[in-house]
């Protein structure tokens, strides 16, 4: 009987979604799914909506519901990470302070300012999980759900001794878009797809063995297919190939779409996916769900819970964990590990996202070989920022903060050295209850 652990279980939607999709596998039917959560009344009621699909579904499983950490992951042959440290508010300040200085980013979950920040916060957090996982369930495998993705597996993976990779979303749901803009059944789609999170590109992409680039460039040339992904859209007709993550997220990972005025307006503003940008997202949507969480958290304890839906949703940690201690039935996914011989054009041990097998053995990562040059030279401009801000976070240097952000492409498109420092000095400032690694130095 297996143990599959939630930390950070007050998720409701990921958290019934996975629990679902775990429990209609015949493996796992008597499973033991442990919620953790440091949210009493958000645990309470995730733990109520599992009890009923397990309930529902007539399952020999049972559930530990706790916020007690070593509880939950005692045992575990699996473990799901889904945390935000520090909450809204602060995130809030990771958009706000840069936007003050005219860097304006979009979502800032990822990489420059914000995403540096959200990973020094989350740093120390996510380390004491590890050092709990390699006390109390050391064999375990562990998915990683929590943003900024690349920094905290690159810094999970080169400071503990877990078995870690992390997943998003992002691959196969722009797979299932690009094949839906072409006509294409989805199970007639085959791709490559590799580099680091929210910046792989599609090396190939076909269907039924034939290169299919040439109809999706055929696709966004029509208006209403342009339209709904400018800045990816774009990207495409200049570099050639495709980017997995949205238009909203990779306005900001480089220089070209959100450092005037006039350009966020032309690019950004319509077809990013988080219309008209920061503002929309983080204050408009978020702090709003925010705000009324409670009430969200009673309309889904409240709904009926089908344990017998038909189909699985995009997240492949049933399918992992399946392959792994389950039935043994190998399962392909692209997953976040670090680059040793695996993108030859990338840093030696930085964060890469790549195709991974799951099986018994483990979890094994797929050499890809080298990516298109000018691909490289800006996906190497990431990564290498993302190393500095990881060996930031273990040193408590925050010079190298300011040089990992300083580097950064849209940061180092708008501002001067002298005033990304004064920003950079200004983050400090309001992440200083959150950075116990830099305490006396910032």
């Amino acid at each position: 009987m297996s143990k599959i652990a939630f930390i950070g279980a007050g998720s409701m939607v990921f958290t019934r979604t996975v629990v679902r999709d775990i429990l209609s596998l015949p493996a796992f039917h008597d499973a033991t799914i442990a919620l953790m959560d440091i949210d009493q009344e958000r645990l309470d009621a995730i733990t109520d909506v599992v009890n009923r699909l397990i309930k529902n579904g007539n399952y020999a499983a049972k559930v530990i519901s706790t916020t007690n950490r070593k509880e939950a992951l005692d045992g575990a042959d699996g473990v799901l990470i889904t945390i935000l440290a520090g909450g809204v508010n602060i995130w809030r300040s990771d958009i706000e302070i840069p936007k003050k200085y005219g860097v304006d980013i979009n979502i800032g979950d990822t990489r420059g300012p914000s995403g540096i920040f959200r990973t020094l916060r989350t740093a120390p957090v996510i380390m004491d999980i590890c050092h709990d996982i390699e006390a109390y369930c050391p064999n375990a495998v562990v998915l990683n759900y929590t943003n900024p993705m690349a920094m905290l597996c690159r810094l999970m993976q080169g400071e503990s001794k877990i078995n870690v990779t992390g997943l998003c979303h992002s691959v196969q749901g722009t797979a299932e878009m690009l094949a839906k803009w072409i006509g294409a059944p989805m199970d007639e789609i085959t791709y490559l797809c590799a580099g680091i999170n929210h910046q792989a590109f599609y090396l190939d992409f076909k269907w039924n063995g034939k290169d299919a680039y040439p109809l999706i460039r055929q696709a966004i040339e029509r208006p209403e297919i342009y339209n709904e992904e400018i800045v990816r859209n774009e990207m495409y007709k200049h570099l050639d190939y495709y980017v997995t993550e949205s238009s909203g997220h990779n306005s900001e990972y480089n220089a070209w779409f959100r450092k005037r005025p006039d350009l966020i307006e032309r690019y950004c503003t319509h077809g990013t996916g988080w219309n008209p940008g920061v503002y929309a997202y983080i204050l408009d949507e978020y702090l709003k769900r925010e705000d009324t969480w409670r009430t969200t958290l009673e309309e889904y304890a409240a709904e009926p819970v089908d344990a017998q839906e038909t189909g699985h949703a995009r997240e492949y940690a049933a399918f992992i964990f399946n392959a792994c201690f389950g039935d043994h039935t190998l399962f392909e996914f692209n997953g976040n590990v670090r680059n040793y011989g695996l993108i030859d054009n990338l840093p030696e041990g930085c964060c890469v996202e790549v195709p991974v097998l799951a099986s018994q053995r483990g979890l094994t990562p797929m050499h890809v070989g080298p990516l298109p040059d000018h691909l490289a030279i800006m996906v190497n401009t990431s990564a290498r920022c993302e190393e500095l801000a990881v060996e930031a976070s273990l040193s408590g240097d925050p010079r190298k903060v300011f040089h990992a952000i300083a580097f950064d492409p849209l940061t180092s498109a708008v501002l001067s050295l002298e005033e990304i420092q004064t920003m950079v000095n200004e983050m400090f400032a309001a992440n200083r209850d959150y950075l116990p690694q830099f305490k006396g130095r910032i």
